[in-house]
């Protein structure tokens, strides 16, 4: 294992048609789907047009979850464990849920999918042959993750006992001197971030965020409205560059980021 404990190193997308979202995510980002076959339950492997692996994405239509419910739409975080056993286990004592089996991915990892004690769901996942997802930073591309939480201090105690968080206080100055936010490493080390979103969103819009980049944020959110998307939020200037909130044609959320158009601080 290459990557280390509590890297983002996958995500993947859960929707209840995904001949649809195949149509959105491609003509957005130009994506391409490879499908496994019905071995592996039809779970398409997402690639970006330079052909890196971005995530992957599954059909969960009659599918339900350990209370019985049906599974929701949305994106899903994964971070590096180099034992899956072991760290369930220690997130299982540290006050989290599994929503799932440790489940064996054919030869390429071992993941299982976590309901944290602050109500985000988060995913391990244990590589052997493949690594996850590449982080080239092209357009398309993941190009950051968070966790949004109204329970700041215990998503930093969860994070740091079970994925071995090395949590940094942010050092840029925030509009708000009130807003925390910190990031799993230092500077350009960071692979995810921590944000207290206490007064900033509510509870239920709380949770694990992931930003795709985009070459233009004009374009990107004319051809987002043009798929049947929606702007949720946005777009707002920073010096990490021009975000929106989107929701795919279903009620998939995600953040993109036209890193280009960043604007200097001072």
């Amino acid at each position: 294992m290459s990557r280390t404990t509590g890297t983002s190193t996958w995500t993947d997308l859960s929707v209840q048609d995904l001949d649809a979202a195949k149509a959105f995510y491609s003509g957005l980002f130009g994506w391409t789907f490879r499908d496994l076959g019905e071995e592996f339950g039809n779970y398409s492997i997402i690639s970006n047009s330079d052909g890196a692996p971005v995530g992957g994405a599954m059909s969960v239509t009659g599918m339900t979850g350990p209370d019985g419910s049906a599974l929701p739409t949305g994106w899903d975080v994964f971070l590096t464990v180099d034992d899956a056993d072991a760290r369930l286990a220690t997130a299982l004592e540290n006050g989290a849920s599994a929503l799932s089996p440790i489940m064996d991915v054919g030869t390429d990892g071992r993941n299982v999918m976590l309901q944290d004690p602050t109500g985000a769901t988060i995913g391990m996942w244990q590589a052997k042959e493949f690594e996850g997802y590449e982080f080239t930073g092209n357009p398309g591309s993941p190009v950051w993750f968070e966790l949004m939480t109204h329970r700041y201090d215990d998503a930093s105690a969860f994070y740091t006992a079970v994925f071995d968080a090395q949590l940094e206080a942010m050092s840029e100055q925030m509009e708000d001197d009130s807003f925390r936010y910190a990031t799993n490493g230092p500077g350009e080390s960071a692979s995810w971030g921590l944000g207290d979103a206490t007064g900033v969103m509510p509870v239920e819009a709380a949770g694990w965020r992931i930003y795709f980049g985009v070459d233009s944020s004009e374009q990107a959110l004319a051809r987002i409205v043009e798929l049947g998307g929606k702007i949720l939020d946005g777009p707002v200037d920073s010096p990490f560059g021009r975000i929106a909130t989107i929701a795919d044609p279903e009620g998939a959320t995600f953040q993109i980021s036209a890193m280009g158009e960043a604007v200097a601080e001072g």
